[in-house]
């Protein structure tokens, strides 16, 4: 089989021919309950995902047997596309989430119309590597945050879905870091806390100067 490649994507939904659209609808809604994998490093890759609702995070376990995240999914995003046989990540349910399912095998009109996906995963893929790729714990985790208000329609009150192991992950931090980040990011009222996962960026143009 020798279809798309990349499996990151972002999580807005990406426009897809009809007959993809079509197709895909068709297929029954699987649901996951938090922590159920959906697929393993290592299967038979074949399968294109899209999440109908919850989330689920993609990440390889490393050869130091550390965990890094390499995308998160939501509502409308399309994931599991690569171009070889066998799967070099997993993907796993964040809270109830529900997914669609369909084969490539024998349908490469189907993949053919995800075309725009495989576009929008390159560039999130790309945009990860400059999140990780900053030095600063401050930084990473204030182009985190600003990734994440855009993903929430560019809002300054959000609450993040996924638990503060799965931030330090994505980043490439310790999850002590990650903490210490964003109590700096308060304490300079940049941001204010909100419970264990909501986030208010009190003043935007600090937080993207950190970014610069």
């Amino acid at each position: 089989m020798n279809m798309p490649a990349f499996e990151q994507g972002r999580m807005k939904p990406v426009l897809v021919t009809p007959a993809a659209l079509g197709v895909v609808d068709s297929m029954p809604i699987s649901n996951f309950v938090d922590g159920q994998s959906v697929y393993s490093c290592g299967e038979t890759a074949g399968q294109v995902y899209r999440v109908e609702f919850g989330a689920v995070r993609v990440y390889r376990v490393l050869a130091n047997g550390r965990r890094q995240i390499l995308d998160f999914h939501l509502s409308g995003n399309w994931f599991g596309l690569q171009n070889e046989d066998i799967r070099r990540s997993s993907a796993e349910a964040i809270g109830a989430t529900a997914i669609r399912s369909i084969s490539l095998r024998g349908a490469r009109y189907v993949w053919q119309g995800l075309v725009p996906v495989v576009l929008e995963n390159y560039s999130s893929a790309q945009e990860h590597q400059l999140v990780i790729g900053r030095q600063s714990a401050v930084e990473r985790v204030a182009a985190f945050l600003l990734e994440m208000s855009n993903r929430a329609g560019c809002a300054c009150k959000f609450d993040l879905f996924m638990p503060r192991i799965d931030i330090a992950d994505y980043l490439g931090l310790t999850i002590e870091t990650v903490s210490r980040a964003l109590t700096k990011l308060k304490n300079g009222n940049i941001i204010r806390l909100r419970g264990t996962r909501g986030v208010e960026i009190v003043n935007y143009k600090a937080l993207q100067k950190l970014c610069l």
